[in-house]
């Protein structure tokens, strides 16, 4: 009987090779797919972990969408695309699905790379629709056919981008479809006027019943449908004036449409074909349910957005005894804002990937969540500063990306007392190219007056963010998605401005190695590392040690400012000095540093760092070796420098 199920639960979807296999199935055979889609998607991110909730929520609508559509003679755009797993699963990469955010199989979000129906890579918020707009308008010129469709959530919505786009869309008047996906979440709860004018859209159903009741009328009048065409659009716009003042999307320019059952696929099917013979720009207002079909995910979509394996039966997650940079965090802050009432903590939608959520709960009048809207959140941040507030804003390293000129302007010349968290820095696993946190050292180090710290263990992220909210003045506090590293003597040294953790290589217990034998080397090799980079360090540290070598840590706390002088004297006593960033070599501390010791004469250096190209998913351990950063990397060079 098991093999049975087995069988059956896979009986349609192993036989939908492309969309054109969907247009010949009927009603209840596209009930039936949406049950084994949803079914394979739980199996698969149960195992290998992934986007499950916001998933679940877009089946119907992913099949409406290629059934109406011509894929990829029409173009269908996912916003953020982490909710593109059943688009995967309808473009021919079923029998890859299990590979799904391991390394060498198919991404977690939209890949160019993997099919034609992919049409960017993309794996941050509110850029479809200004994606979409450039394709159309490129297609349009070029006179290529072809319909283009922006996929966006609610939560991307809150993103200023996206609304740059649709004023853009109206004025050009671009036969565009933008689907909203509403679900009133993005990753943690929708908050501000976006989701609130949503949910007053939501309650406007009466216009939509009476809408398609007319429309359905008039469908069956004989020969004068047609000509009555504009007078109906004209009827429906006065209507839409009466049922729904001030809609945003109709005063940008937008024939708005909605709110409908995004779970109907025959009610979505019926409304995007009338969709797609429109020749202006169209928003159709979709109402899903996040984790739709799997009860845990609906119960609590905020930990099934994005999660790690979890048991499918229950939806229990494993968890583990070691503390997290992020878990380390939480508590550092909330114990902080106790002593400093100025505190006050800033996410852009991330309250629990940051570690804000128990903050958020004990100090909800100083927490302020704004939305994917990291722009914003800088700029907020600097003017809570002005008003002598202390702001702490907590944002992924990737993310952070998009607000380099509010760094500049609004936070660094303004010389505003303010604190930023940079999560998720250096190699992060699964996600892939467009979530890796290598770029910040790079970008955020030449701004003047701004200071970067790289914490090595919860102890010393404590010391220094104290140091940061005590005495910092623009500080970047980064650190990577990974367990706090054990606790030695040397991580609870004082900070000093622009200065290091030195670490000697006697601080660790080597069976059958003796001080007297390591002090005896000629070839002493300086480790200058990041302080996300410490466990790798310190394992090829331990096995060059084993192997009568030797080699003692500099744990560069301090990436900015940075004390060259104590740094050089420092360096002249090894033999060969090996640098490790979790960040990129171009731009990087390293790089810097091994100039500066180049110009004082010192050659024998090691550079390892991220190449000057983009890397996929998988394990930490499998980023970092095809980056050059493995522990068995790090040993090389070591060794190298010791010749």
């Amino acid at each position: 009987m098991k093999s049975f199920c087995l069988w059956r639960h896979k009986i349609l979807l192993s036989k939908i090779h492309s969309p054109q296999n969907l247009k010949n199935l009927s009603q209840s055979e596209i009930i039936q797919l949406a049950q084994e889609i949803r079914k394979e998607i739980i199996n698969v991110v149960g195992k290998n972990g992934g986007h499950l909730a916001s998933n679940l929520g877009v089946v119907e609508l992913t099949l409406a969408l290629h059934r109406v559509f011509e894929s990829p003679k029409d173009a269908i755009i996912w916003d953020v695309s982490h909710q593109c797993y059943t688009h995967k699963l309808l473009t021919d990469r079923y029998k890859d699905f299990q590979t799904l955010r391991q390394k060498d199989g198919i991404s977690g979000f939209t890949n160019t790379q993997e099919s034609v129906h992919d049409f960017f890579i993309n794996g941050h918020s509110s850029t479809s629709i200004s994606s979409a707009l450039g394709l159309l308008t490129a297609r349009e010129l070029n006179n290529d056919s072809g319909k283009v469709i922006a996929v966006i959530g609610d939560g991307a919505l809150t993103g200023g981008m996206a609304y740059e786009a649709l004023s853009h869309a109206g004025q050009l008047c671009k036969n565009l479809i933008v689907v909203l996906n509403d679900n009133q979440m993005s990753i943690d709860h929708n908050t501000g006027a976006v989701s609130r004018y949503l949910s007053r859209l939501t309650m406007t159903g009466g216009y939509q019943s009476f809408r398609y009741k007319v429309d359905k009328l008039i469908d069956k009048i004989p020969y004068i449908g047609r000509p009555f065409e504009k007078f109906i659009f004209r009827f429906k716009r006065a209507l839409k004036g009466l049922f729904l003042t001030n809609n945003l999307f109709v005063d940008l320019g937008f024939e708005y449409v909605g709110p409908l059952d995004g779970h109907n696929e025959a009610l979505l099917e019926k409304v995007l074909k009338k969709v797609s013979h429109l020749h202006r720009p169209v928003v159709v207002h979709v109402i899903t349910k996040k984790g739709r079909g799997y009860s845990p995910a609906e119960n609590n979509p905020e930990l099934f957005h994005g999660i790690g394996p979890f048991q499918i039966s229950d939806g229990t997650v494993e968890t583990f005894d070691t503390t997290s940079f992020t878990e380390a965090f939480s508590q550092i802050i909330c114990q902080k804002a106790q002593e400093n009432k100025d505190i006050v903590a800033i996410t852009a939608a991330m309250a629990k990937g940051t570690g804000l959520t128990s903050f958020s709960i004990k100090y909800p009048e100083r927490f302020f969540d704004v939305g994917i809207a990291e722009e914003h959140a800088v700029t907020f941040a600097g003017g809570l500063a002005k008003g002598g507030k202390i702001p702490v804003t907590c944002i992924y390293s990737t993310f952070m990306q998009r607000s380099v000129d509010q760094m500049i302007h609004d936070i660094a010349l303004q010389k505003a007392h303010a604190v930023f968290m940079l999560d998720r820095a250096g190699a992060v696993p699964s996600d892939g190219v467009t979530h890796q946190g290598i770029f910040d050292i790079s970008l955020f180090r030449p701004i003047p007056d701004l200071e970067i710290l790289s914490p090595v263990s919860q102890n010393d992220l404590k010391l220094c963010f104290d140091w940061a909210v005590d005495k910092g003045t623009c500080v970047v506090i980064r650190y990577p998605k990974l367990s706090c590293p054990t606790e030695f003597p040397q991580f609870s040294s004082p900070v000093e401005l622009g200065r290091g953790i030195f670490m000697p290589c006697t601080e660790f217990v080597i069976e059958n190695v003796t001080e007297k034998q390591l002090e005896a080397h000629k070839n002493k090799v300086l480790v200058v590392l990041t302080g996300g980079m410490y466990p790798e360090a310190q394992k090829a540290v331990r096995s060059v040690l084993l192997e009568d070598g030797y080699a003692d840590m500099y744990i560069l706390r301090f990436i900015k400012p940075f004390d060259e002088s104590y740094f050089l004297e420092l360096a002249k006593k090894y033999y060969g000095i090996v640098f490790v960033e979790d960040g990129v070599k171009i731009g990087g501390i390293c790089e810097y540093l091994k100039s500066i010791l180049a110009e004082n004469g010192i050659l024998n250096t090691k550079l390892l760092g991220f190449e000057d190209k983009f890397f996929s998913h998988g394990t930490r351990d499998e980023i970092l070796e095809a980056a050059g950063l493995s522990v068995n990397h790090i040993k090389r060079a070591i060794k190298q420098c010791a010749k």
